[in-house]
Parts: structure tokens; C-alpha cells; sequence
């Protein structure tokens, strides 16, 4: 096989998880879901604790194998965390369709918890300032028991820490919320990033890192569209906070090939591989809710055909 001196990371990581889960393709597991087109049950086989770890410095996480839309991921990836939404007429894709009640709405999930505002910290004077020289929309003063406490939602919560207190250990979203699972129409497949600094040696910036946790990950469908979403959202906010992007660890319990998809999958990791490409924001973007899909670019992307009409287990 014909393979680039520079390979993108991505697709290896994305052929050892493949072969990883081809070395178990005789042991089935029955899923919740169906085959829409005939009611069939869905089957995957499957790997358990996958860990791969990216560094943004060095390349970004795009496979070449096929085409991810990295333009509509990124798209995706704005309605939760910057639209804070749970209503597909406000995506460009038709990813959520099938979960989608008649008015567009998916029930309390995704967008809908980062807009969920809590208690971050007691009020001071020092408050002020920090909503003066950076933009939180949810920002809200509450009082409880006669204590004044600052109400962020979970992304504006990242944001102040980020810029108050960069070293916090604490720094954690979660979107998988017990309470309402039940008003879900798909409970959160990536459900949790925690954020963590450190300092670069001979600069005066910081290295912004995250972990990604994933409950569930649908190789063919799924797997690069996340990568590249929550890459970009690293590279998004290092940017607002004048920081730099650092490592995306992508944490995945239930690694999964579903039946239909096995030839799909071998066909495509029996390719060959190309350089990653060149994706970047806009310099000129410093305000995390000022970000557009018209900010993303992407340069030599070369990559092998895309795969059409995948079908897709609901």
C-alpha cells in the first residue's frame, strides 16, 4: 500500500481501531437500534476503551481515507456549543432528522444542557471588570441564602475559568444529565470535555489540552466528525483566550462496526492514505460567539472517494 511520509495521524489511529474491532468480527452484539428500510435489528461488533491522542501542533486530525465534511461538523458542532440549541432547522445538515419531533426539536439534549445556567462562583467587585473585558452572555447575578453568586451556563463557565483561573482543575462540561435523559430523543453519544493548561516552555502563552468522552462511538458514521469538531473547538477556544491549541485525547467506551458497515469498513482501510491537511480559523476572531463556518478553512485536503449513502442505524 502506497503510504504517505507524512500520514495523516488520524487515519492510523482510524485503521488500528478498525482492525482492532475486525479482529472480533464473530462475536455479534445486539443493539437498541433498527434498519429503518426493514425494522431488522442492528448488530455491531465491537472493541471496548479506546484512547487516542491527538496533538493540534503538529497536524490536524483529519482522515484522507474519505472526505469528513469538515465545514458541516464544524456547523454541528457551533449549534451545540455556541447556539447552545436543540433544534435542527437552526443546523445545515440533516444528521438529527430522524430524532427530530415535528417542530424540529430533539428533546432536552445536546445544545440544550450547555445552555443550562448554574452557581460558578460567589460574586466580587473583581466580577465586574471580567464581564467588562470579555463577553459571557449568560452571565447573571443570583442571590441564595443572602450570598451573591455569579450564574454561568456550562460554556461560558469554560471561558471564565480560562480566564480567570487557567490552572483550575475543575474545568469540565457534561451534557449527560440523569434527570433529563428521559426527555431526550438520543441521549448524548460525546458527552463530556474537560479542559486542562499548561505552560509552554520560553512563551509567555499557555497550552490549551482537552479530553473527549464518548459513551459510544459509531466508527463509519461518527468517528472523524467528532475529532474534527472538538479539534476545532480546541483551536476556537485557545484562540479567544490567546492561548495555544494543544492535545485532544478522545476517550471512546463502546467502539463499535455496525453490520451492514463491516465491507464499508474494509473496503475503506485497504486504502491509501495522504498528507493532512491545512485547517485553519480566521486570525481576526477573538470573541467565541463571533465564529462562523465562513472562519474555517481548509487547505489541501486531498482524500480517497467518498463513501455515498451510508445507512445509518436509528
Amino acid at each position: 500500500m502506497e503510504v504517505s511520509d507524512n500520514m495523516s495521524i488520524a487515519d492510523k489511529f482510524f485503521k488500528d481501531t478498525c482492525n482492532k474491532i475486525l479482529e472480533n468480527e464473530d462475536i455479534k452484539y445486539e443493539s437498541r437500534a433498527v434498519w429503518p428500510d426493514t425494522g431488522e435489528k442492528a448488530y455491531t461488533i465491537k472493541t471496548f476503551g479506546v484512547i487516542n491522542k491527538y496533538n493540534l501542533q503538529d497536524e490536524f486530525p483529519a482522515i484522507t481515507l474519505r472526505e469528513t465534511n469538515i465545514k458541516l461538523a464544524f456547523d454541528e458542532l457551533l449549534w451545540i456549543w455556541q447556539i447552545k440549541s436543540n433544534n435542527i432547522r437552526s443546523l445545515h445538515s440533516k444528521i438529527w432528522d430522524q430524532w427530530a419531533d415535528s417542530k424540529g426539536f430533539i428533546g432536552k439534549a445536546y445544545g440544550y444542557q450547555m445552555n443550562q445556567q448554574y452557581l460558578h462562583h460567589k460574586f466580587t467587585h473583581d466580577d465586574i471588570q471580567s464581564q467588562a473585558d470579555f463577553f459571557y452572555p449568560s452571565y447573571n447575578i443570583k442571590t441564595v441564602n443572602g450570598v451573591k453568586w455569579v450564574s454561568l451556563d456550562q460554556v461560558d463557565g469554560i471561558l471564565w475559568d480560562l480566564k480567570n483561573n487557567p490552572f483550575s482543575r475543575r474545568m469540565v462540561t457534561n451534557i449527560y444529565n440523569h434527570k433529563d435523559l428521559h426527555e431526550m430523543n438520543l441521549y448524548p453519544c460525546a458527552y463530556s470535555m474537560t479542559f486542562n493548561c499548561s505552560k509552554v516552555p520560553n512563551s509567555n502563552k499557555l497550552l490549551l489540552n482537552g479530553i473527549l468522552n464518548q459513551r459510544s462511538q459509531d466508527m463509519l458514521v461518527a468517528n472523524n466528525w467528532n475529532v474534527c469538531q472538538y479539534a476545532l473547538l480546541l483551536m476556537m477556544i485557545a484562540q479567544c483566550c490567546d492561548m495555544i491549541p494543544g492535545e485532544l485525547i478522545h476517550v471512546i467506551s463502546d467502539c463499535h462496526i455496525y453490520d451492514r458497515h463491516i465491507p464499508l469498513i474494509k473496503e475503506l482501510i485497504s486504502r491509501s492514505e495522504y498528507d493532512a491537511p491545512h485547517v485553519y480559523l480566521s486570525p481576526y476572531r477573538n470573541d467565541f460567539y463571533s465564529f462562523g463556518t465562513c472562519d474555517l478553512f481548509i487547505e489541501q485536503y486531498k482524500t480517497g472517494a467518498q463513501i455515498k449513502k451510508i445507512p445509518v442505524a436509528v
